[in-house]
C-alpha cells in the first residue's frame, strides 16, 4: 500500500472545482465541510478550498497540509472514484488525529449518499 501522494491525485483546475460543487452532495462535522462527485477514475482525488476568514497564508497553509496528510494516511479506509473538496470549518487547527478520524467517516457518508441518488435514478 503506497501512501505517497501524487499530483494526478490533486483537483486543480477550476472546471473540476465547479463539477463537484453543482453536484450539490456534501457532509460536514466540527472541522470539516466535504463536497464530493463520482469521477469515474480507480483513484479519489483531493481539493481544499481554504478561505481567507481562516487566518493569516501560514495559517492557512498549515490547515491545507494537516488536510492534505490526513487523506494521504487515511485514503485506503475509504471509498474510491471521488473527487473530494475539503473545506476547513474554523481557524484554530484541529489536530491530525482529529482529522484522520472524522476524514474518512465522512467520506463513507457522503459516497453513501451518492450511491443512494444514483441507484434512485
Amino acid at each position: 500500500m503506497s501512501f505517497c501522494f501524487r499530483k494526478h491525485e490533486h483537483l486543480r483546475c477550476s472546471a473540476d472545482f465547479r463539477r463537484v460543487y453543482e453536484r450539490r452532495r456534501s457532509v460536514s462535522d466540527d472541522h470539516l465541510i466535504i463536497y464530493a462527485c463520482e469521477n469515474g477514475l480507480p483513484y479519489s482525488r483531493l481539493g481544499l478550498s481554504v478561505s481567507r476568514k481562516r487566518g493569516t497564508a501560514v495559517q492557512r497553509n498549515r490547515l491545507r497540509r494537516l488536510c492534505r496528510e490526513a487523506f494521504r494516511l487515511t485514503r485506503h479506509e475509504m471509498p474510491r472514484g471521488l473527487d473530494l473538496i475539503l473545506i476547513p470549518r474554523r481557524a484554530e487547527l484541529p489536530s491530525l488525529a482529529e482529522l484522520k478520524q472524522a476524514l474518512p467517516r465522512l467520506v463513507r457518508q457522503v459516497a453513501g449518499k451518492l450511491r443512494r441518488e444514483a441507484g434512485k435514478s
